[in-house]
């Protein structure tokens, strides 16, 4: 199979992340920025806010607002009718780490992830919790003993929630509850033990891919992010890889399925995650490219 071609839809942020699809326009957080843009098929971006304290994952209400994680306050912030941002929920009793990705049922349900211990500033590596947050913003714990949670998806029928693990080598699944709740962790697909967290360097050097923002289409299968692997994947349930494309010297941390038929598949990409250097740097980007199965389930 050929490597397929990419199309670059926009360069020069710090750190782009939470790709989603929405209302015409690919939305995004940049990292060392503080904002939240908007893209149009013509490259053309919109700032939609600034988020002082680190945006990430990003999700819809059922009434159009915005919902954006606030990465270092551990907070969530709703962008109401008029552009304010106003806090919606506090994430610090349950998040270990920096917040990071999101996803919003159609109830209006966050359920948010976290690092579990600080990764920035060179902290072990330890276990996280994964957050709900209900639309009037209580939050409570979803699920615990995670592998830094992360890229998150329901499916289409609403019934599954799947939470890739970038730090455990597997990608996990709960059965959604009337309620919001979540059933017992099973393995969605895993392909490796999971490693001992001791230190960052031995985390990663055990790691076989690190699934870190992810997408699924309407196969069943889930695209992510491999964040260690320098390429994009697409895996069945069970682990089988279906697809990888590789991005060469640039690293892809997020992706999703979007344009009018959801089949264009946008990798945010940039040279590494480290962050002294991707604050001082404007070298991230969004390469583009087709796919032959469109995306599924909620943006």
């Amino acid at each position: 199979m050929a490597e397929p071609r990419f199309s670059e839809l926009v360069t020069g942020y710090s750190f782009l992340e939470g790709p989603r699809w929405h209302d015409g326009r690919l939305w995004l957080s940049d990292f060392y920025t503080q904002r939240i843009v908007a893209v149009g098929l013509d490259g053309q971006a919109e700032t939609i806010a600034t988020v002082p304290q680190q945006p990430s994952g990003l999700g819809w209400l059922p009434d159009g607002r915005l919902l954006v994680v606030s990465m270092r306050d551990r907070r969530v912030l709703r962008r109401e009718t008029d552009g304010r941002l106003v806090p919606h929920a506090d994430l610090s009793g349950v998040a270990g780490g920096h917040a990071n990705d999101m996803v919003v049922d159609g109830q209006g349900r966050a359920y948010v992830g976290n690092f579990g211990f600080d990764l920035m500033g060179g902290g072990a590596p330890a276990l996280a919790r994964l957050a709900r947050v209900d639309p009037d913003g209580t939050v409570s714990v979803a699920a615990e003993g995670l592998y830094f949670p992360n890229g998150s998806m329901l499916t289409p029928d609403g019934r599954t929630l799947i939470v890739c693990e970038t730090m455990g080598n597997r990608i996990s699944a709960f059965d959604m509850q009337a309620d919001g709740g979540l059933g017992p962790r099973r393995d969605w697909a895993a392909w490796g033990p999971q490693p001992p967290m001791t230190d960052v360097p031995t985390v990663l050097g055990s790691l076989t891919a690190a699934p870190d923002g992810a997408v699924l289409d309407a196969e069943g299968a889930v695209w992510f992010a491999d964040a260690v692997g320098h390429r994009a994947v697409r895996m069945a349930p069970g682990g089988e890889i279906l697809q990888s494309i590789p991005t060469g010297n640039m690293g892809c941390f997020a992706l999703t399925l979007g344009g009018p038929d959801r089949r264009t598949l946008f990798l945010c990409v940039a040279p590494d995650f480290h962050e002294a250097a991707r604050q001082a740097a404007r070298e991230a980007a969004v390469w583009a490219t087709q796919v032959d199965v469109p995306g599924a389930g909620r943006p």
